[in-house]
């Protein structure tokens, strides 16, 4: 039973520290990714459609993304999502292929990032925190004695602590990606 509860809440929390993980994937540094472009939909004949549905994203240089436009009806479609995202692009179509020269950051846009990313992290702290209270009140329902039951309340501390901690390290490697120059 109190294992059942320690195994669920470190899954959820371990699930709090990916999610952050994939938020952090979608900040831009100044360097393409193709995932950049994950949050961007086309408006596909009428549908809202995500970018990866409608063409292929890659990485011909370190700062310019080409995006692969299956249907060439949709170029113009996929251009203006791009433009109108809030990413701050500018693509240029060739044809079929749209390519997006990614500039570099300036250190305030580079700060304001950055912002993001701390308010991310703390969005993923209050999650931990919310499981082990979750984790805290079942232990507390499940009537074992006093003493054994404050043996597993400093168990699920520590492993609430341990993913704090996991979540303080990579905002601080988003931080020093993010103030690269």
């Amino acid at each position: 039973m109190v294992q059942a509860i320690k195994k669920d809440a470190k899954s959820r929390m371990n699930g709090s520290v990916e999610n952050l993980k994939k938020e952090f994937s979608g900040l831009r540094t100044g360097r393409a990714h193709p995932s950049m472009l994950d949050g961007i939909t086309v408006d596909c004949y009428g549908a809202m459609t995500p970018m990866n549905a409608v063409g292929s994203v890659s990485i011909p240089e370190s700062r310019l993304l080409s995006v692969s436009v299956w249907d060439s009806n949709l170029v113009a479609s996929v251009e203006k999502a791009i433009r109108e995202s809030d990413l701050g692009l500018n693509p240029v179509s060739e044809g079929n292929i749209i390519r997006i020269a990614v500039p570099e950051l300036t250190e305030e846009r580079r700060k304001d990032i950055a912002k993001v990313a701390s308010q991310y992290a703390e969005q993923a702290r209050v999650s931990v925190r919310n499981i082990r209270r979750d984790a805290m009140n079942s232990i507390k329902k499940s009537e074992l004695p006093e003493d054994e039951e404050r043996r597993e309340s400093d168990e699920i501390q520590k492993i609430t602590d341990e993913h704090i901690k996991l979540i303080d390290i990579a905002l601080s490697e988003k931080e020093k990606e993010l103030m690269q120059i």
